[in-house]
């Protein structure tokens, strides 16, 4: 409770700059941030075609604003995805969906210039069969895992995998399926087992997964995935309620149409998350009912659901009262006022690119950063040019965005950029060189 409230105290009186993503436990950013590291897919004929950490300066006051300061290979393509700092921000996992392979990075010696700390390469044989670790999130001294698939049919069935920060295994925790709840509840018709995201309302001692698809899907070329009814069928409906100190599953909601990444609130009062769904283009709302339960439903349509838009990233401004929300394979990005949680309302949309992905938000509200790579096999090939593997940021005042950097991943020679974190010199105080 002590460390909630300080977070608190911490949020009301200091100017930070962090993610709004970001989990409540970790160290924040204060004031402007210095670097963004992206997690990079290696792509064929492209630079070393290697999966890489790409270090971009972006703190306009630098000499070096706009440019890459650093460029660390890590061998091979591993099919690099998400990314997830340490509660202290000392380190930076990051995983890959194909080898299953987590590289922890150091961010703290030199966050100009980060390096290789270790890799897990026994994450499957440790975990007892999970298959692509995605979300890398912080708890007090551990990191939580998602994972997306299993080694034994390479389907969706999966787990929950908790490690110390130093990167040794702790345990795994499976989600539920109906034939084995592990305590749950079904609240509806689904207990599929699938998982993807991983996120926490500690006050209610809440945590929340989502679900995606297995190994079997996300490395199949899509096109010809979305012409195989079959593998269609494939994809999660599910979110899981879980007590989070127990890491006991409490409920499993149905959530149909693959619900990706979870964004929860910041203010004490409000008790709800969100999420939305890639195949059926809807926002949801994970909230606790007057009863004290628990409860989904769908609260907004995203774009033109027959047109296929494929909703991936979203993104939360720290007052609860915005959402950010992209959309694949139409480029475009959309905000939503979600002062009331029960019924959002879009207020502005604008294409970012031929196709994006992430987007993370400065906590201020003034700064939005897009990437555009989803995952290697479905990744657009063509046009190359600036709009198809980039990593762009933009202002926001309020009203508009306006474009401030930009770089054409391609034309670096770096690859796809996928996931964001941001770094700063101030978070560790005279280790480093600070500006």
């Amino acid at each position: 409770m002590r460390l909630i409230l300080a977070l608190g105290l911490l949020l009301a009186t200091q100017a930070l700059a962090d993610e709004t993503c970001m989990s409540p436990y970790m160290a924040k950013i204060e004031g402007q941030e210095d670097f963004v590291y992206v997690w990079t897919l290696g792509v064929a004929g492209v630079g070393d075609e290697q999966d890489k950490l790409v270090t971009v300066d972006v703190n306009p006051a630098s000499d070096s604003y706009g440019a890459v300061v650093a460029s660390l290979s890590v061998g091979g393509r591993n099919e690099a995805h998400h990314t997830g700092l340490t509660d202290d921000r000392r380190y930076l996992w990051a995983g890959g969906l194909d080898t299953s392979k987590v590289f922890i990075f150091d961010i703290h010696s030199d966050p100009a210039k980060p390096s290789l700390h270790r890799t897990v390469d026994n994450f499957v044989d440790k975990s007892g069969g999970v298959v692509g670790p995605h979300t890398f999130y912080a708890l007090p001294g551990r990191m939580m895992l998602t994972g997306l698939s299993n080694n034994r049919d390479h389907g969706g069935r999966t787990a929950l995998v908790e490690y110390t920060n130093a990167g040794d295994y702790v345990a795994t925790h499976w989600m539920p399926t109906d034939d084995q709840l592990r305590g749950a509840k079904k609240a509806g018709q689904y207990a599929d087992g699938y998982g993807y995201d991983v996120r926490v309302l500690p006050r209610r001692n809440l945590m929340l997964t989502s679900s995606f698809t297995g190994w079997n899907n996300y490395m199949m070329n899509m096109g010809a995935l979305m012409s195989d009814a079959e593998a269609m069928k494939a994809f999660g409906n599910t979110m899981v309620v879980w007590d989070m100190h127990a890491r006991q599953p409490k409920k499993v909601l149905d959530v149909p149409g693959a619900p990706l990444e979870i964004r929860c609130a910041w203010k004490p009062e409000h008790d709800y998350c969100f999420t939305s769904t890639a195949l059926t283009s809807k926002l949801w709302l994970v909230y606790l009912d007057d009863g004290g339960e628990w409860q989904a439903k769908p609260v907004a349509d995203i774009g033109d659901a027959a047109n296929i838009p494929l909703p991936v990233d979203i993104s939360i401004s720290n007052d609860d009262t915005r959402l950010w929300v992209d959309t694949w394979n139409d480029g475009m990005t959309r905000l939503y006022d979600i002062s009331d949680p029960h019924k959002p309302r879009q207020l502005f949309e604008k294409k970012i690119g031929t196709q994006v992905n992430m987007v993370s938000q400065s906590w201020d509200g003034e700064r939005v950063y897009y990437t555009s790579s989803l995952l290697a096999n479905w990744d657009k090939q063509e046009p190359r040019g600036p709009d198809l593997q980039y990593l762009k940021v933009y202002d926001f005042d309020g009203e508009s965005l306006k474009q401030t950097l930009a770089i054409d991943f391609i034309a670096k020679q770096l690859g796809a950029p996928h996931q964001m974190r941001f770094g700063a010199y101030a978070l560790y105080g005279d280790r480093v060189g600070q500006r």
